[in-house]
């Protein structure tokens, strides 16, 4: 396991009887050897330092153990949902809630075989686990650009607080062909620490700079009617794919999402729930 400077948990973050349960939750599975990945606020926590409330725990998982850890949480009197097959499932005790995350909101970043190597250990709430690598949590964190919500910060902050760190030849094979994606990442990290631009290591920046001028010099390709805005934002670029005739990222190969992942995806936007409630004559619960 790698050594990183891991912050304190978040105990005094989250309420007594919501840490109780995540304690809970987190001791179940490493009692039974499920592999699983602490994510969101708490690895967040653990590699920058930064500390914020959280209203659920966030754990990596493989598709595959779905079922398995389904029966667990079962066991302990929970109630579990596949909430969107394609990438997300719940674990409720009351109000409480425990994300299982197995793939990306844009179908983009399925967990796999390679989130598991060289983990870093940390003590969540009193547990011992294994948490998300950096280069994931960078990954799965560059593609959220909503309207309500935008991960650049933690991007910015992870970048500040540990590029020494960072894998940086496998953080640009992870990105594959989205590399433009890292490249806006890392130019707006130049823009927010002006005096820490020379962390990000010359020749990734050359490289991702090489690959942009190239690609600027080709002629448009096959994929000139694609939108992938959808990759960034489920709302944002509906009109382009609605109106204007454009095909939906998440429908090329670059997204394991299927059309109907696409259509449950976008009926649960909280807007298009609203106004399908004001349809009804009310409105209709969030997701």
């Amino acid at each position: 396991m790698i050594a990183a400077p891991l912050a304190p948990s978040l105990e005094d973050e989250v309420p007594p009887h919501t840490a109780a349960f995540y304690r809970r939750a987190l001791q179940a599975l490493v009692d039974a050897g499920v592999p699983f990945l602490v994510g969101g606020a708490f690895s967040h926590a653990c590699f920058t330092g930064i500390r914020r409330s959280t209203k659920d725990l966030d754990l990596f998982i493989r598709r595959g153990d779905y079922e398995r850890v389904a029966a667990l949480m079962e066991a302990q009197g929970w109630r579990t949902e596949m909430t969107y097959p394609h990438w997300l499932a719940k674990v409720y005790a009351g109000e409480d809630f425990i994300d299982l995350i197995f793939n990306s909101g844009n179908g983009v970043t399925p967990v796999d075989d390679r989130w598991f190597r060289d983990n870093a250990e940390a003590d969540v709430l009193g547990v011992p686990v294994s948490v998300a690598n950096l280069e994931d949590s960078l990954l799965s964190k560059a593609f959220i650009m909503e309207r309500e919500r935008y991960d650049g910060a933690d991007i910015a902050h992870l970048l500040q607080a540990n590029a020494e760190q960072v894998d940086w030849d496998g953080l640009l094979q992870r990105f594959g062909p989205h590399w433009r994606v890292l490249l806006a990442h890392l130019t707006l990290f130049g823009f927010i620490y002006p005096g820490e631009r020379h962390r990000v290591p010359r020749w990734v920046m050359d490289k991702l700079i090489g690959r942009l001028a190239a690609e600027t010099r080709d002629p448009p390709g096959d994929d000139r009617r694609v939108c992938a805005g959808t990759l960034l934002s489920r709302e944002q670029y509906l009109h382009d794919v609605e109106r204007l005739g454009y095909v939906d990222g998440r429908l090329t190969p670059a997204s394991t999402m299927t059309a109907e992942d696409v259509a449950v995806w976008t009926e649960a936007i909280p807007a298009r729930q609203a106004e399908a409630g004001a349809t009804d004559g009310k409105v209709s619960p969030l997701v």
